[in-house]
């Protein structure tokens, strides 16, 4: 038997299906919601409607956005010719953040895992193909994460686009600044190691 009401259980559970909440901080959340004033919780829960009826997917990158195109694919200031592949919007703006990278975005919504029936139709890699036959993409930045899923999203998609005689690059992978060598890992030592360049 549960020790909640049917309601405040509901709300618990689900809060649960987040990614990344377990019990104890789904019962926080809902306990938190509970004692936030009225107006505050009907402003909470129509902020969460408004942002889900109000966004959408861009046409070109697959950003969500709330006018189509999205900023980036719309700004004249971008560089055409690259496209960096990320697996979700949060990676993306990781990556705007460092201000390094001045081209186009392509989010895929996902990688390859057939461990989870996740296949190459399940992501946005259609939309990425169909972005290339204009000719001026020279090169595509896979920017997907450094696991299994990560890696065969970004290997699938290089084998795809080597016909068309695209340049396919992958980010480095290694060791973080300001790491210790003895505390890195064999893997992540390898992939360091793969990634060098001359200095």
């Amino acid at each position: 038997m549960s020790m909640y009401t049917p309601s405040v259980a509901k709300l618990i559970e689900e809060f649960q299906k987040l990614p990344g909440i377990g019990s104890k901080t789904a019962q926080r959340l809902a306990f938190f919601v509970l004692n936030m004033p009225a107006g505050k919780a009907e402003n909470f829960a129509a902020t969460i409607m408004s942002a889900r009826k109000d966004t959408k997917y861009c046409s070109i990158c697959c950003n969500f956005t709330d006018s189509d195109p999205c900023t980036f694919c719309k700004s004249d200031k971008r560089d055409k010719t690259k496209i960096c592949v990320v697996e979700w919007p949060k990676d993306m703006i990781a990556i705007e953040r460092t201000k390094e990278f001045t081209g186009m975005y392509h989010v895929l919504h996902g990688a390859i895992s057939p461990m989870t029936n996740i296949g190459p139709d399940s992501i946005r890699i259609k939309e990425l193909i169909l972005r290339l036959n204009d000719n001026e993409v020279t090169e595509v930045i896979m920017a997907t994460n450094p696991n299994i899923e990560g890696e065969a999203t970004a290997m699938y998609i290089s084998r795809l686009l080597k016909p068309a005689g695209i340049n396919v690059t992958r980010i480095a992978h290694g060791i973080p600044v300001g790491g210790d060598l003895e505390f890195a890992d064999e893997v992540t030592l390898a992939k360091a190691l793969q990634g060098r360049r001359t200095i």
